[in-house]
């Protein structure tokens, strides 16, 4: 028998979306992935060290432990959860086929909830000084004590890195902006605003090659591109300003995405270009990126995906 709803992904896209779906009598079926892409099943929150902007937590939490709230309540109202990693779909007919290395399910509606996964440079010291100096959301971290009135460095040259250091010198004392090339890639506006925050500074043909420290963070070691020349650079907080990568790959382009992998969402809506395939979180959302946002489309997913079964 074909499930109701599959669920790929478990995030707070994805465990909203369970969480709507099952308490609308779904039964719905969550794939929550085993280390897919390297990051446990919960995707990018349980890398953060705290979540102090997510409503109904005036003291913030810890990304980990919000994430197994989310699965706990899921569980609680009967969402079936398998720790398997999907490695492909075959979106041709219906119902669809949901494939791990272990089983093949058949499913009337499938909810894409896999998120996406920050650009790294896998530089030498990052894994260590990770959520301690290290970062790659600055809307989530920036604002953490320990980044209050201190250096601060972001990598990047794009309208992302652009964001990310603006948003830094609300807190940051100096915020450096760390370029490999000698001209921003970002749109005009972006450079401009770069260009007049008085407390950002843009070191140019530089790329980051080591992050120093003990406990914390303490200094990036950074070379020159073009003399070769290194030297190391005193700062609290890295953050990489590089984009995201959309958890895609296993769909193998049965669904139409934008330029970058995002899957392309019709209008106010979750719906995407497969009749019965919704898609929430980071995996359609270029330009959020939140939990909560996430979270809201994963609810919107799960009502439309109740109405497709309706009309089915």
């Amino acid at each position: 028998m074909s499930e109701n709803i599959v669920i790929i992904g478990s995030g707070p896209a994805g465990h909203t979306a369970a969480i709507y779906a099952a308490r609308a009598g779904l039964k719905p079926l969550m794939f929550e992935g085993f280390m897919a892409g390297g990051i446990a099943a919960g995707g990018q929150l349980t890398t953060t060290t705290e979540l102090e902007n997510f409503p109904g937590f005036p003291e913030g939490i810890s990304g980990m432990a919000f994430t197994m709230k989310l699965r706990e309540q899921s569980l609680k109202f009967g969402v079936r959860i398998i720790t398997e990693t999907v490695e492909k779909v075959d979106l041709s007919d219906s119902p669809f086929k949901v494939i791990t290395d272990s089983q093949e399910v058949e499913a009337l509606t499938i909810i894409i909830a896999t998120g996406a996964t920050a650009r790294r440079l896998g530089m030498e010291g990052e894994d260590r000084l990770w959520n301690v100096g290290v970062s790659a959301c600055a809307v989530c971290d920036g604002a953490l004590p320990m980044f209050r009135n201190q250096v601060l460095t972001v990598i990047g040259g794009g309208d992302s890195a652009i964001e990310e250091a603006s948003h830094l010198t609300r807190f940051g004392s100096k915020v450096y902006l760390i370029h490999r090339r000698d001209e921003l890639r970002a749109s005009k506006i972006m450079q401009e605003r770069a260009f007049k925050n008085e407390k950002i500074e843009i070191i140019w043909d530089t790329v980051a090659i080591k992050a120093n420290g003990k406990d914390s963070l303490e200094s990036i070691t950074l070379q020159n591109v073009k003399t070769k020349e290194e030297r190391e650079l005193p700062c609290k907080g890295m953050f990489y300003g590089l984009g995201h990568i959309p958890n895609t790959g296993f769909l193998d382009g049965q669904i139409e995405t934008d330029s970058s992998g995002f899957i392309i969402t019709k209008p106010d809506s979750t719906k995407t270009s497969v009749n019965g395939v919704f898609a929430c979180g980071d995996v359609q959302d270029r330009i959020w990126q939140q939990a909560i946002t996430a979270a809201g489309t994963g609810c919107m997913s799960a009502i439309e995906a109740e109405k497709f079964l309706e009309e089915l």
